[in-house]
């Protein structure tokens, strides 16, 4: 049987309880005394198309009539922007609109001030045998998934895979997928200090007299260097093949909501759609498509195979593939093969 997933206009946001409601009806999708984590991206700093903080308050409305404890969460950043740690993250939220007294919920990063804060989760799959989740959201008993429908410069396309996959894991777990390889080394920026050796957990960098050098054999690509060093002289191999990067991810979100069977929903807003995610401000990410509206389901593949025909449909050809150069299709494909959804569905307009 396809999975059912719902289409509503843009200006029936507040309709989403009622759409959740009836896709869990006669299940135990939260029960009194639930702690439900409700995941999205706050946006980068100056970033306009995230998710609105009006539209996550009839959501937690929702949670708490059915005996919930909800709370708004997300994970610090690797890269070197306003959510790196917890602190600056929340004054971004903050900023954004996501206060208590708007969306009568508070906000928690899942991944503690630093992004250390994890438990691993046995999966055993191609890529990894554990991943490293954020506590925030394992402590979750429900978990809500809110996501903005839009490009990525690295997968192609994000949506609730890449939300849960790169969202739901701590700064460690980022790395992982961002890195197959070793660190890289910008020489110019190293000042011998020697703090990523003390970091290091694996015995992999010296201290040479031209600079620091990289084991690659020892190397576990954990990124606790790239955190440890006070200059940036370490940084993330960006160019790692796409392919490889969204396997990763698709694994990391099949950690995220392999405890949660029953106690999950998603919901794609297909909104201000962008070239790039909303790690970047609005300034220099370009707008391809308006609004086409609100998706819910309870299946992440299928709701991201749905938003990407209704955007690829509007715009009249294939517009992430396009625009990003990137098979998007990999992390549906590869995500369908583990058992997270299914790229069938049934799609229904919400009346």
């Amino acid at each position: 049987m396809k999975t059912v997933v719902f289409h509503l206009e843009m200006d029936r946001w507040q309709d989403v309880p009622l759409v959740i409601r009836h896709l869990t009806q006669g299940d135990k999708f939260i029960e009194a005394g639930d702690f439900v984590a409700i995941k999205l991206h706050f946006g980068e700093k100056g970033n306009t198309g995230h998710v609105k903080a009006e539209w996550v308050h009839p959501i937690v409305k929702m949670c708490k009539e059915m005996g919930g404890m909800p709370y708004l969460t997300d994970t610090n950043t690797i890269y070197r922007g306003e959510r790196r740690d917890a602190v600056s993250h929340l004054f971004i939220a903050h900023g954004h609109g996501f206060k208590i007294e708007k969306t009568g919920a508070p906000v928690i990063i899942a991944d503690g001030i630093r992004g250390k804060e994890f438990e691993e989760v046995e999966i055993n799959r191609r890529h990894f045998k554990s991943v490293k989740i954020a506590k925030g959201i394992l402590d979750a008993d429900a978990m809500i998934v809110l996501s903005h429908a839009k490009g990525h410069i690295l997968t192609g396309f994000g949506g609730a895979l890449k939300n849960l996959g790169m969202g739901c894991s701590a700064k460690g777990g980022k790395y992982e997928m961002h890195s197959s390889i070793s660190p890289k080394i910008i020489e110019a920026k190293c000042i011998k200090c020697g703090k990523c050796i003390r970091w290091c957990p694996s015995e992999a960098i010296s201290l040479t007299q031209e600079g620091i050098k990289i084991d690659e054999v020892k190397c576990v690509g954990c990124g606790e260097c790239i955190q440890a060093c006070p200059n940036g002289a370490l940084d993330i191999p960006w160019d790692v093949p796409s392919r490889n990067v969204q396997e990763r991810l698709v694994e990391y979100a099949y950690g995220a909501v392999s405890q949660k069977k029953g106690k999950l929903c998603f919901i794609n807003y297909l909104h201000t759609i962008t070239k790039y995610c909303d790690c970047f401000s609005s300034d220099k990410n370009e707008l391809l498509l308006e609004d086409l509206g609100i998706l819910v389901s309870l299946d992440p593949v299928a709701i991201d195979k749905a938003s990407l025909d209704i955007i690829n449909k509007e715009a009249g050809r294939d517009i992430f593939r396009e625009m990003n150069g990137k098979d998007y299709t990999i992390q549906l494909k590869y995500a369908e093969e583990i058992g997270l959804g299914s790229t069938e569905y049934e799609l229904r307009k919400w009346a």
